[in-house]
């Protein structure tokens, strides 16, 4: 059987270490699926979602075993949808942890076939995180360093 893994994610903007995640989880898993997600704690995005899909799918061009959606529905759900029985999510510190680990609680009473596997951030990218990219942007801030596509 195939090992299947969503990787949920507002991804605004889909950073290098998102792509660190994948790119090493794909040692774990045959397929990957980005899954961009409507955050309703999120009002507005930075970054278009269908420009932030573009731009991850120009990353993953050479991995066929990844793939990306954009979804609004609960990610348990999306999960039996794709045969996925794993979520992927990559951890920068105990602060994630603390907010992951009750979001993976949640999805398995949900879903109870789906594991929640969590790779810590390689330590060169620790300190990258989308809000921090953002404003960075916003305020004319070069970004390029952070993110593994042209913007």
């Amino acid at each position: 059987m195939k090992r299947i893994a969503l990787f949920p994610g507002s991804f605004d903007p889909f950073t290098k270490g998102h792509e660190d995640i994948v790119l090493r989880g794909l040692k774990l898993f045959d397929e990957i699926i980005i899954a961009i997600g409507y955050n309703s704690q999120k009002q507005n995005r930075y970054f278009e979602i269908e420009y932030m899909e573009q731009k991850i799918i120009e990353t993953f061009a050479h991995q066929p075993s990844v793939s990306v959606i954009v979804y609004s529905e609960l990610t348990a759900q999306l999960a039996t949808k794709y045969n996925a029985k794993y979520i992927l999510r990559g951890l920068r510190n105990t602060t994630d942890f603390e907010y992951e680990n009750s979001i993976s609680q949640v999805n398995r009473d949900l879903n109870e076939e789906l594991e929640t596997v969590f790779l810590i951030t390689s330590p060169e990218l620790a300190a990258v995180n989308s809000s921090i990219v953002r404003e960075v942007h916003r305020y004319g801030g070069h970004v390029q360093k952070y993110l593994p596509y042209m913007l």
